[in-house]
């Protein structure tokens, strides 16, 4: 489930279009429906962003998204609301998602092309999440693709390699060059385990490994129009000084752009808006990095919508926010301008349109996730969507 200077603010009284200019080619005839009065920011001077990589099975398995009760392309309700980015994942073959779903795969390259597309056909930037797995990659988590099993590390480097310099090559011949980028997602522990799993402190395998990625986003800039930003991603700010510490120093990793964090409140002992700022503010300065949230959420309520049971009850509120549609709101807000006051670049929700459908997982049949997102049980937007466009200060 998931990174720095001052900027000055790029105020838009109009739809934010992008830099390249797409939502003017491929225009909507329903995007100018954005209410007067909303700050609207550019993507590099702070990310508002929404990982959006579950709405095309949702959608196909009959999610509805609504905005003020009348049914919209969901890509459009949170560009109306002020996101700047879609975030989607990528696995590297997920023929299980398929063995779910009468063969048609999901999060594989073409349902994310399908995302991209989506995204930038609205004037939205996107952050590809190369999971380099064929399914979840987490701190737990990090399985090599069944493709590349049984490769020693001068394989897997380069095998790490060429998919993400193919993987880029792919979406520039579409016209859709990422952004950014992640080199891994939540790689606490390392990624492609065996081989690149960190073991009795030893980085340097997880370290080549990352390196043979940042190499080939570098590649393929020299000659791209658009250059990718590099994200690494750790989970959880309280692990954060740590890794970076160790990926740098004992894994020789030093060419990235962005340290992209994920902070969920259940999952850290920080207690206070306050000591989040600080803690990024610290690596900022620490490590000369941008600092960015990839992942967050926070509940609006405790109940559920279907049987599958929620990965986060609500039963636990954080510490001066109660579970309620108006604190997720209070919430996302006061967590986005710590992150703004500390030199931050940019605050991702994770999955707020994993509604509940007849989608089905691993696990179970609808969403373990719906009293996090930002619809409500019948599909329509909730007010903590508009976090993205509140006038925050700089």
């Amino acid at each position: 489930m998931i990174f720095g200077q001052f900027f000055k603010i790029f105020l838009y009284t109009i739809l934010f279009l992008g830099l390249d200019g797409s939502c003017k080619k491929n225009h909507h005839p329903d995007s100018n429906e954005t209410p007067a009065n909303k700050k609207f920011y550019n993507w590099n001077i702070f990310s508002m962003g929404a990982d959006l990589s579950y709405v095309n099975e949702i959608e196909d398995h009959s999610g509805i998204y609504k905005d003020s009760g009348i049914s919209k392309d969901p890509f459009l309700i949170f560009k109306n609301h002020g996101a700047n980015v879609v975030r989607v994942r990528l696995w590297h073959n997920p023929q299980w998602v398929g063995d779910l779903n009468n063969g048609k795969l999901y999060s594989d390259l073409k349902d994310v092309e399908k995302t991209m597309s989506r995204a930038k056909s609205f004037g939205l930037a996107v952050n590809l999440d190369l999971h380099y797995s064929d399914e979840w990659a987490d701190p737990g988590h990090q399985l090599t693709p069944a493709a590349w099993n049984n490769l020693d590390l001068p394989g897997l480097k380069d095998s790490v390699y060429q998919y993400t310099l193919f993987i880029l090559n792919y979406f520039k011949s579409k016209n859709l060059i990422p952004e950014m980028i992640q080199i891994g997602n939540e790689t606490n522990q390392g990624m492609l385990f065996p081989v690149g799993k960190v073991e009795g402190d030893n980085w340097i395998n997880f370290g080549e490994l990352l390196k043979s990625g940042i190499k080939a986003v570098r590649d393929f800039s020299v000659s791209a129009d658009k250059k990718p930003q590099i994200i690494l991603h750790v989970a959880q700010l309280k692990n954060a000084d740590w890794w970076v510490d160790n990926v740098t120093m004992k894994g020789g990793v030093s060419d990235f752009d962005i340290l992209g964090i994920s902070h969920y409140y259940v999952y850290d002992n920080i207690i206070t808006m306050n000591e989040i700022g600080n803690s990024i503010s610290a690596l900022r300065t620490k490590y000369n990095k941008k600092v960015m949230i990839v992942e967050t959420a926070y509940p609006w309520t405790n109940q559920s919508a279907d049987s599958y049971t929620n990965v986060t009850s609500g039963n636990n509120p954080w510490n001066g926010y109660p579970v309620s549609k108006e604190s997720q709101y209070n919430y996302i807000k006061d967590l986005t301008q710590q992150v703004i006051s500390a030199g931050g670049v940019g605050v991702m929700y994770w999955e707020p349109a994993w509604i509940t459908s007849s989608m089905k997982d691993k696990w179970g049949t609808g969403s373990s996730w719906e009293n996090n997102a930002m619809f409500d049980f019948q599909g329509n937007a909730l007010p903590a969507m508009d976090y993205m466009n509140y006038a925050y200060k700089f």
